[in-house]
């Protein structure tokens, strides 16, 4: 049955904020419907992912300018309208993608628009809470371990957060690379990092990854702040640091001395990205682990849940 949407109405619901603040601030508020622009497309929203940057921006002013605002960048859904110049959709089309980032936020709604581009078909073997979790996570991952480390089979890698939302896909692609994969993650989830396939696992709580021997090609660190410094301690000379957040004030010097690159990666929405994501999926490969689903009225409980920073793998919010 397919099915299919007016064009007609004039509002939609958003997870809307008027304030920074904590979870408290997100209300479901009747906000105008946006309309597709050249190279856009109107997407009816039925999943949108969760990710760090959501509660980070829903609390300060980082990238985005102060509210009123909606957030979130993942989406899954159905094409509903087209812009001018658009030819790779059409009405009725499955897609999902990563609005922009930073400044394109706005799929914790109804409907959203963004850039053709930003977008590549949803694979039909998998369903919109599935598609929704990927694209940011499995994006930032692909663009740091493929396009900036240029990961290759036979390297060893460390990811840092590995049990988290950009942290599990890693390992599964750092392993579809063919790369020896080392997570960092609390003991009891390291039976689920060794069934995502890691070959070993460093329990942070009690272990200290850069007190062995063990020297890596690449290290994905998703936590910053001292812990990207000493990571430069556990890479072999010419391996890459990327970092997801900023480091302390040292860590370029310390990866100049040591011989490295270190560098902090923003991802970027990318069509071909995407679609290697799409095709890792549709195949079976890739897949994000969802912990939670919430409708789209209780999006502050989601974001009280994951700001607890215990979540494994990622949390969406159910539209349609």
């Amino acid at each position: 049955m397919t099915t299919t949407y007016s064009s007609a109405a004039p509002t939609m619901l958003a997870l809307h904020q008027t304030a920074l603040g904590g979870p408290e601030v997100l209300r479901l508020t009747e906000v105008p419907r946006p309309v597709p622009g050249v190279g856009e497309i109107l997407v009816a929203v039925h999943a949108a992912g969760l990710n760090p940057t959501d509660f980070k921006h829903r609390a300060m002013s980082i990238f985005l300018p102060p509210p009123p605002l909606t957030l979130g960048w993942d989406v899954s859904g159905t094409v509903v309208e087209t812009g001018p110049g658009v030819t790779l959709f059409q009405p009725g089309d499955e897609v999902f993608g990563m609005l922009p980032y930073p400044h394109g936020a706005g799929s914790h709604a109804e409907y959203v628009t963004g850039p053709a581009r930003a977008f590549a078909a949803k694979p039909a073997e998998i369903d919109h809470v599935q598609a929704a979790a990927l694209p940011l996570a499995a994006l930032t991952a692909w663009q740091a371990l493929v396009e900036t480390a240029g990961l290759r089979a036979g390297q060893r890698v460390l990811i840092h957060a590995a049990a988290g939302g950009v942290g599990h896909l890693a390992v599964q692609i750092a392993k579809e690379r063919g790369a020896h994969v080392t997570g960092t993650a609390s003991a009891p989830k390291h039976d689920f990092l060794r069934e995502l396939g890691a070959d070993a696992c460093v329990d942070y709580r009690v272990e200290d990854f850069a007190g062995t021997e063990e020297r890596y090609d690449v290290v994905l660190d998703a936590l910053g702040g001292e812990t990207t410094t000493r990571s430069v301690d556990v890479l072999r000379p010419g391996g890459v640091l990327v970092s997801l957040l900023r480091g302390a004030e040292d860590t370029r010097a310390a990866a100049e001395k040591a011989g490295v690159r270190a560098v902090t990666l923003i991802v970027e929405h990318d069509q071909a990205g995407m679609r290697a994501i799409a095709g890792l999926a549709a195949w079976g490969r890739l897949r994000a682990h969802v912990s939670g689903t919430f409708p789209l009225a209780e999006g502050a409980r989601a974001h009280a849940q994951g700001e607890t920073g215990r979540t494994t793998g990622k949390l969406v919010i159910t539209v349609r």
